[in-house]
């Protein structure tokens, strides 16, 4: 099944060019879960499983990402996971940035970035890059970070906040407010940049 990004308010000027994603395994020279796998179908709304040798090897998300309970490091922003637990299952709604009722993938961060930095961003995923961030590489990425991705037509689309080991929370179109892995398929060849807001 194709998993599709909000189609958000989000201007920005044309050719971008869609930069593959290297997993964080790669990245950290880490085993793991084999990047060319791609996962399986959902039936029935089901969490996608990765196949290893024609064998499910678990959850795509596990349910312990899936709710935020991970196990966090003294170097871990607790209020970050905290606000973004609460954030989880907020459906999608176009326009909108209010927990519980429902937002859009900007709007998510907008108002994570107000709540747990005190930092007001651009409303606009594209404008956010333009304007409140300073890209970095990839394997810079830490939590807190910006992931962008582009859509079909190369233009920024959507916008999630990354947490680590490939992990990070948006708003999905389908799905609303859920954590979802860079290394699915959709995410790794429609990611486009990372960026770390300025003011932090």
């Amino acid at each position: 099944m194709m998993l599709s990004l909000p189609t958000v308010s989000c201007r920005s000027s044309r050719d971008y060019t869609t930069h593959g994603y290297r997993p964080y395994h790669e990245r950290r020279n880490r085993g793991g879960i084999d990047p060319n796998t791609e996962p399986a179908s959902a039936d029935n709304g089901k969490q996608q499983r990765y196949k290893k040798g024609g064998q499910a090897v678990g959850p795509y998300v596990d349910e312990a990402w899936a709710n935020l309970r991970v196990k966090l490091t003294r170097q871990d922003n607790k209020a970050l996971y905290d606000e973004l637990r609460r954030w989880l299952g907020t459906p999608y709604l176009y326009g909108g940035q209010t927990r519980g009722v429902g937002s859009d993938c900007s709007g998510l961060v907008v108002e994570v970035y107000k709540k747990v930095y005190d930092v007001r961003l651009e409303r606009n995923s594209a404008k956010m890059l333009e304007r409140n961030c300073e890209r970095i590489d990839p394997d810079e990425l830490k939590e807190g970070d910006l992931v962008f991705f582009v859509n079909g037509g190369g233009r920024i689309s959507h916008v999630g906040i990354y947490l680590k080991e490939d992990k990070f929370v948006h708003a999905s179109s389908s799905r609303g407010v859920v954590v979802d892995d860079m290394r699915q398929n959709y995410y790794n060849t429609h990611f486009y940049a990372a960026g770390r807001v300025k003011s932090l």
